[in-house]
């Protein structure tokens, strides 16, 4: 249990700095992704499985994809495809790869050794409810608010005015 924690613990670390130093936008959604997979796994190996799931539902699942939504809206047209093509190239897949075989390899053989009495206690639906609408109901409404702004300003960027438009062709 403690090297699926250390080794969990060191993917996120590098591919949340790969995420932090990377120039295309893209390759930090993918770097933030294995970052956030990574960061369920430490989850499930301290017995917060629960906790684990739903960072791979909400955070590495809704959440990416809202973010992908804002990078496909804020292309920017023939550049773009140029950088895309090169994106697409294998050599820039291959950390990537590497970092998600090892998450995979570290879930399935920690599920696998894992006795039933260290996983945890179950915590049901109901209670996950109450803890959020009951002592951090602030928290959870600050969160909505800040990817409401994010959403907003996304648009506002990604928008085009048809004047703009017009006098640039």
């Amino acid at each position: 249990m403690e090297i699926a924690f250390y080794s969990a613990g060191t993917i996120a670390v590098i591919a949340t700095l790969k995420m932090l130093f990377s120039h295309d936008p893209v390759h930090g959604l993918l770097y933030l992704v294995i970052s956030l997979l990574s960061v369920a796994v430490i989850y499930f190996a301290v017995g917060a499985p629960f906790a684990g799931v739903l960072e791979m539902i909400v955070y590495a699942g809704a959440i990416m994809v809202l973010f992908v939504f804002v990078v496909m809206m804020l292309n920017l047209g023939e550049a773009t495809i140029a950088m895309e093509k090169a994106w697409l190239q294998p050599r820039a897949w291959v950390l990537p790869v590497i970092l998600s075989s090892l998450l995979l390899g570290l879930m399935v053989s920690f599920l696998a050794n894992t006795q039933p009495h260290l996983i945890g206690t179950d915590v049901s639906i109901k209670q996950v409810g109450i803890a959020l609408y009951g002592p951090y109901i602030l928290a959870v409404e600050l969160a909505s608010l800040i990817l409401l702004a994010a959403l907003v300003i996304a648009f506002h960027l990604g928008r085009r005015d048809e004047d703009a438009e017009g006098k640039t062709q």
